[in-house]
């Protein structure tokens, strides 16, 4: 279906797959004033600029409300991944006319992108009964019914094999042999060294697949290695020693190579952080996530991972990592991951000043270092709650505590800022979670800082990306910004499900 088609029949027409303004003549001047704005706004979504359209729509809510002025506005926040904000206009546009499948079909992607399938399950039967014809419409509901047959099973699975591990998951498999024409990177006696790291650089870089073997190898040792850390993990950086931090990933293997170009490899002397979001969304996501781990083997003490709320199952199943990894690998090995994901540390706090998370504060007051230590991690991450918060949440220029765009967690002001770092006597925290124009974004008086390390994300943001290099001395941020550079010919999002990309 065309971005720019017109809805002109709500009640038979497929749903359209994107904003539309106006249908009928106007039957007043705030009627024609509200349909110019809405005219208006659809020219500004075409060209992508999401914020203006919204801007838009909003005024021509504000002059003539309308259910299609909330669908568009709805279907504009989805894609600036505002998933909550998407969620309330659907639901506004169905409060004013409940027959609009539109807004139905807006609703369902909302509530599919918070993870929400059951719910999305019936907003998508509604429209496929609505509109029989309609081979999209019949095909998502199709989709999210296998997602929700599928989760449902899986949680039985569990259910009978609690004790299971990526360990024993790899006993089971007993690792086939390595075939003699295979002549990638190999294990030296079953561990990563650097001249491994290296090999395997190149290798991806020449768009090679990692032996099998070798992959669920490196699964099985994070597991065991990951197991042994908090979910707050105290990092140390000596006086003159450079630290960095890197934000999202997101599957960009080649600016991930940038990255290590530009600011050294790892290395005992040039330790990294990355915060979180290292799959999902870019096509190159496996090759990414073993890097990363790869290096995390090689220098448990001097390389350190984050979890972000894209290393969870549901986030998987719908932008792309699972996909990839079941064309590459297999079912099985998506599934190690999703153990694996689960024992990854929430938080690092570098030399007991400046505390290092994926998404950002917490919806109450006076919660503690300690706090954050007894948080048992190892389960998918829940709708609230510290877990939740710290996965999830973002800053605003606003004082106070208002609930997320994005459905979940929160948003917190100067003042939530402030007040958890003198209770907890530090200097600053960093966080990542959100695309930037400059890759960075210091708010809060200097306290809460962005780092997102994707650059030109998902190929159309034309955002920088950025990394921060501290010393131990003075934990002064400094920020590094680059461009993307080119990549193989495969587009983001080639993995995800077709119900990621349903509005």
């Amino acid at each position: 279906m065309s971005s720019t088609t017109e809805e002109t029949n709500h009640k038979t027409a497929a749903p359209a797959a994107t904003a539309v303004a106006g249908e009928n003549a106007p039957e007043n001047p705030l009627q024609a004033k509200a349909d110019e704005l809405g005219v208006l706004g659809n020219e500004f979504f075409k060209e992508q600029n999401y914020e203006r359209a919204i801007a838009l729509y909003t005024e021509a809510i504000e002059t003539c409300p309308n259910e299609r002025f909330y669908a568009n506005r709805s279907f504009a926040h989805f894609r600036t991944e505002s998933y909550g904000y998407a969620l309330s206009d659907a639901d506004k546009a169905i409060a004013l006319k409940n027959s609009y499948t539109k807004a139905y079909y807006r609703r369902a992607a909302a509530l599919m992108a918070l993870g929400r399938f059951k719910k999305a399950l019936a907003d998508l039967e509604f429209v496929a009964k609505r509109c029989p014809s309609s081979k999209d419409a019949q095909d998502k509901y199709s989709e999210c019914k296998k997602m929700v047959n599928k989760i449902a099973f899986e949680k039985a699975i569990s259910v009978q094999h609690q004790e299971k591990s990526v360990a024993k998951m790899c006993r089971d498999l007993e690792f086939v042999s390595i075939e003699n024409d295979y002549n990638g990177p190999k294990l030296e006696n079953g561990k990563v060294t650097l001249e491994f790291m290296k090999s395997l650089l190149e290798w991806y870089k020449n768009q090679n697949k990692l032996h099998k073997n070798f992959a669920y190898r490196i699964l099985c040792d994070m597991e065991a290695l990951l197991k042994t850390q908090p979910s707050l993990v105290e990092i140390t950086v000596p006086d003159d020693a450079k630290f960095t931090v890197c934000g999202d990933i997101h599957g960009q293997f080649y600016d991930l190579l940038n990255i290590f170009e530009i600011n050294g490899l790892p290395s005992t002397t040039n330790p990294y952080l990355f915060n979180g979001d290292f799959v999902d969304r870019g096509s190159f996501s496996v090759e990414c996530i073993f890097t990363l781990f790869g290096f995390k083997l090689l220098y448990p003490n001097h390389f350190f991972l984050s979890r972000g709320n894209h290393e969870s199952f549901n986030m998987n199943q719908l932008y792309g990592f699972t996909g990839e990894v079941v064309s590459k690998y297999s079912q099985n090995m998506a599934d190690m991951f999703t153990l694996v994901y689960n024992w990854l540390p929430l938080c690092h706090l570098i030399n007991k000043k400046v505390l290092v998370m994926h998404g950002g504060l917490f919806s109450k007051d006076k919660v503690s270092l300690d706090d954050l230590r007894a948080i048992d991690r190892n389960c998918q991450p829940p709708e609230e709650g510290l877990m939740c918060e710290l996965l999830w949440s973002d800053p605003q220029p606003q004082p106070g505590r208002v609930p997320s765009k994005r459905g979940v967690g929160i948003h917190f002001g100067p003042d939530v800022t402030d007040e958890f770092l003198k209770f907890n006597n530090l200097d600053y925290i960093i966080r990542s979670h959100e695309v930037k124009a400059e890759g960075y974004e210091v708010d809060h008086d200097g306290k809460c800082i962005t780092v997102f390390s994707a650059p030109n994300y998902c190929d159309q943001m034309k955002n920088l990306g950025a990394f921060i290099t501290l010393k131990g001395n003075d934990l002064k941020p400094k920020f590094t910004t680059y461009k993307e550079v080119p990549h193989p010919s495969v587009r983001p999002m080639a993995y995800a499900s077709p119900l990621s990309l349903m509005a």
